[in-house]
C-alpha cells in the first residue's frame, strides 16, 4: 500500500525526464484532422471509453486528473476510477447513470453522509429510496432496484456494516460503500464483494483541507457510464485539484496510521471521562471519533482552541463538529435520532497534532460552560 500510494499514476515519469507529475491546464487540445477527431469523438458517445491518443476536451478527460484516477484505481483494487468534483458530484453521476437504465430504484442504510441522505430522500434525480437495516436489504430489493447504498464506517455515528455479508445479500444488484472515513489504507470493499466504492477526495485523500473532490473506483464496463454522465453533465474534476489529490495520495498511508494512532488514545481517554457518556469508534480503527456528551455539546464546540470547529475531515489539523447542528441538519429530526445521530454527538476528525495537545484541548472544553442558545439549535434554523 505505502508503495501504490507513492508511485501508482507515476510510472511514466521517469521516461519524461520528470520527477514531479506534470499540471496540464488546457481545456482544448489542437487537432488538423477533423475527421478523425470526429471518429474518436463519436466512438466516446458509443462506449464511453477514454479515447487513444491526445486528449481531445478538458470536460471528456484530462490528463493530469487520469493520473490520481490510475493511482485511486490502484489502491483500491479497481479496474477504472472516475474523478468529479466533489463527493456528490461522483454519487450524482452513479445513480443518474443507474437511473439512465430505468433502475430509479435506491436501498440505502443509514446512517449515511448528510447529504447524502437528502439527495436520495428528496429523490432530486428521480429516484426512489428504500430506507432498510443492513439485515433488511434482500427483502427490501424490487426489479427496478438499480443501486444498494452503504457507508461503513458511517457519518457521523462510525457504525459498521459487514460488507461482504451485504454484498451477498444484494445478490446480482450493485452494491455502492462510501469508504470515505475508513480509506483503502483500512478497508478495501472491493474485495469483499462491493461493485463500487465512492470517496469524497476532499477529505483523506487529498488530507490538506485544500481540494475539493470525489472519485468512484469500479469495473470499466461502468466506468464508461460514469464518463459520459460526467461529460454530459460538466461535473469534472480541474486538473489542479487532480494534481493536488494525487500528490495527497502519497501520503495517505502515513497520515491515516498516524493520526489513527493518536484517535485511539483519544478515545480510551475519553472513554474514561465521566464527562462523557459513550464514545463511538469503528473496529478498523481510523481518525474518526464520535463521542457523546452529558453536558451542553454546543459548549465544547465554543470551548476548543487548538482544535477546529468545522465541517469536513480528514485533514492534517484537527476538527470538530456538532452533526445534528450542521452536517446531518439537513436530515429528517426522526430520521436523524432513530439514525443515532443524538443531539449530544461531537464528531472529532483527529489529524496530526501532539495527542497531549489535543487532549489538554479537549479536557479544557468539556469542562466549558453551556453555551449560549444558537440559531443552529433553533428549530426552525435554515438547514445546511
Amino acid at each position: 500500500m505505502a508503495t501504490e500510494a507513492v508511485h501508482a499514476g507515476r510510472e511514466d515519469l521517469a521516461g519524461l525526464g520528470l520527477h514531479a507529475p506534470p499540471i496540464d491546464l488546457s481545456t482544448t487540445y489542437p487537432s488538423h484532422d477533423s475527421a478523425a477527431e470526429a471518429a474518436r469523438i463519436d466512438a466516446f458517445a458509443a462506449t464511453g471509453a477514454l479515447p487513444d491518443g491526445p486528449s481531445v476536451y478538458a470536460r471528456l478527460d484530462n490528463p493530469t486528473v487520469g493520473r490520481f484516477e490510475t493511482a485511486l484505481a490502484r489502491l483500491e483494487g479497481a479496474e477504472s476510477a472516475v474523478a468529479f468534483a466533489s463527493g456528490m458530484a461522483a454519487l450524482s453521476a452513479v445513480l443518474l447513470a443507474r437511473a439512465s437504465t430505468g433502475l430509479r430504484h435506491v436501498v440505502a442504510v443509514r446512517p449515511l453522509y448528510g447529504c447524502s441522505d437528502h439527495l436520495l430522500d428528496a429523490g432530486l434525480l428521480g429516484t426512489e429510496v428504500t430506507w432498510v437495516d443492513p439485515a433488511g436489504i434482500a427483502d427490501a430489493l424490487r426489479p427496478d432496484t438499480g443501486l444498494v447504498i452503504v457507508e461503513t464506517p458511517a457519518n457521523p455515528t462510525l457504525a459498521e456494516v459487514d460488507v461482504r455479508a451485504v454484498a451477498h445479500a444484494c445478490g446480482s444488484v450493485p452494491l455502492l460503500v462510501d469508504n470515505t472515513f475508513a480509506t483503502p489504507v483500512l478497508q478495501r470493499p472491493l474485495a469483499e464483494g462491493a461493485r463500487i466504492v465512492l470517496h469524497s477526495a476532499t477529505k483523506y485523500l487529498g488530507g490538506h483541507g485544500d481540494v475539493m473532490g470525489g472519485v468512484v473506483a469500479c469495473d470499466e464496463a461502468f466506468a464508461r457510464q460514469l464518463r459520459q454522465v460526467r461529460f454530459a453533465t460538466g461535473g469534472v474534476l480541474h486538473p489542479l485539484a487532480g494534481y493536488l489529490l494525487l500528490r495527497g495520495l502519497s501520503t495517505l498511508p502515513v497520515r491515516v496510521r498516524a493520526a489513527s494512532v493518536s484517535a485511539a488514545e483519544l478515545v480510551r481517554r475519553l472513554a474514561a471521562d465521566p464527562r462523557v457518556e459513550r464514545v463511538h469508534y469503528p473496529s478498523v480503527g481510523g481518525a474518526m471519533v464520535a463521542f457523546e456528551v452529558y453536558g451542553d455539546p454546543h459548549a465544547v464546540i465554543s470551548g476548543v482552541r487548538l482544535v477546529t470547529p468545522a465541517v469536513s475531515l480528514g485533514s492534517v489539523d484537527s476538527l470538530i463538529q456538532h452533526p445534528a447542528s450542521i452536517s446531518h441538519r439537513i436530515v429528517a429530526e426522526g430520521d436523524r435520532r432513530s439514525a443515532g445521530v443524538s443531539d449530544r454527538l461531537l464528531r472529532l476528525s483527529v489529524g496530526l497534532e501532539d495527542v497531549e495537545d489535543l487532549w489538554r484541548d479537549l479536557d479544557r472544553a468539556l469542562s466549558a460552560p453551556p453555551a449560549r442558545t444558537t440559531a443552529a439549535r433553533t428549530p426552525d434554523a435554515v438547514r445546511v
